[in-house]
């Protein structure tokens, strides 16, 4: 069979698009996720409501008007992009059950700790350019959430829960899917309700959740993380009475996050 110019140059664009696809769901398949997006915009709306008015106005001109919930997922969305791959290992660390961030064993090639602490360095580094500012602003966003995530501080050897199986609502998953997306989006609320109806806090609580530094935050997950692998058997089957159980945790895990990330960039901006 012949083909004329026009229609080889339309089959080898289809060819390139099909490879396209097939290596981006491959790098998916093996990164592991977030707070699934609507955690991530819960944690970034919440953290307006704390934000001073300076911070605004300096966060509107770093990034273009956009609001926190938006900028939120930025992190996970580059994830496709070969030239963003040196920060795959910022969105996790992981340490035994009964270990310390301290007294474990360090991933060469940076973890959650150390990407914070490099963000906020870019951010309030006098020399840095705006760009170079708005990019590390988007990472540190997502960054404090991901920090929140029990599952993200998990075990080496099963990649923080992703090679735990579970069911979830009769479907094959993993614990780690179940507390990055599956139990909130079983909810049925956006974002925003989700936001909205955030606990109550007095000031005592607030003024408590903000105290600390990264380190003691990371210590208090990793408290929770503990308990997530307590929670389940591999291979249970998670139906309704686990998210009666969890999805307030969840919830009250995104509260704290967006309150500490308006303290960090109060603190920073």
């Amino acid at each position: 069979m012949v083909f004329s110019n026009t229609q080889f140059s339309t089959l080898k664009i289809q060819f390139l698009t099909f490879l396209f696809l097939i290596s981006t769901f491959a790098l998916q398949a093996t990164t592991p996720p977030a707070w699934g997006k609507t955690g991530h915009r819960v944690v970034g709306a919440i953290a307006d409501d704390y934000l001073k008015g300076r911070t605004k106005r300096k966060l509107k001109k770093l990034l273009n008007h956009k609001s926190l919930a938006l900028i939120s997922t930025f992190a996970d969305e580059i994830k496709v992009d070969e030239r963003y791959k040196k920060f795959y290992t910022w969105h996790f660390l992981n340490m035994p059950l009964d270990g310390t961030y301290e007294t474990s064993e360090k991933n060469p090639e940076g973890d959650l700790v150390t990407g914070i602490a490099y963000c906020k360095k870019i951010i309030t580094d006098k020399t840095s350019t705006d760009d170079d500012k708005a990019f590390y602003l988007k990472m540190l966003i997502h960054l404090v959430g991901d920090l929140h995530q029990p599952m993200h501080l998990g075990l080496l050897e099963d990649r923080g829960g992703n090679d735990f199986n579970v069911q979830w609502q009769y479907k094959d998953s993993n614990l780690h899917r179940v507390w990055d997306t599956q139990m909130i989006e079983s909810y049925g609320m956006s974002f925003s309700e989700l936001a909205d109806n955030a606990d109550h806090l007095s000031k005592s609580e607030i003024k408590r959740i903000r105290k600390g530094t990264v380190l003691d935050w990371i210590a208090e997950t990793h408290q929770l993380t503990k308990e997530v692998y307590a929670s389940a058997k591999k291979g249970e089957k998670l139906r309704n009475s686990y998210s009666y159980k969890y999805l307030n945790v969840a919830r009250q895990q995104m509260q704290k996050a967006g309150i500490r990330l308006a303290e960090l960039l109060n603190t920073i901006l």
